[in-house]
């Protein structure tokens, strides 16, 4: 690979120098060391920029009209949900709810499969019925 400074395939290394940001409220010295590092990494979009990007692209919820025609007509109802036709939860991408786990009701559960009686089952419906 050469090293000869035009970068087809890379949109953020041309035209390195017109890609400089000069940054302000530097101490003595700073501004220096902050070009040489532009040289070597350049700067990337500031975030504000980034989040302005991304709210074009995601309108605010109620902005459109409830009765619009369908976005998606060609997926069926249930896509995402784990029943019905179409893609479940998992292969549509959708991160599964974590519900805690008290460790304490697990190992009492887990205690009472191995050793069933009534102080236990009892001790485990205080646990359940959280008058712990």
């Amino acid at each position: 690979m050469s090293m000869t400074g035009d970068y087809a395939n890379r949109s953020d290394l041309r035209n390195q120098a017109t890609r400089r940001v000069a940054f302000t409220g530097q101490t003595y010295g700073e501004g220096a060391a902050q070009q040489r590092a532009q040289d070597v990494v350049p700067a990337g979009a500031a975030a504000q920029d980034v989040a302005a990007q991304q709210m074009v692209a995601r309108p605010r919820p109620g902005a459109r009209q409830f009765g619009r025609p369908s976005e998606r007509p060609d997926e069926v109802i249930t896509a995402g949900a784990d029943f019905g036709a179409g893609p479940n939860a998992r292969q549509a991408g959708i991160r599964p709810r974590l519900i805690p786990v008290n460790p304490v009701v697990e190992q009492l559960r887990m205690l009472y499969t191995l050793y069933p009686n009534d102080g236990l089952a009892s001790l485990l419906a205080r646990y359940t019925d959280g008058d712990f």
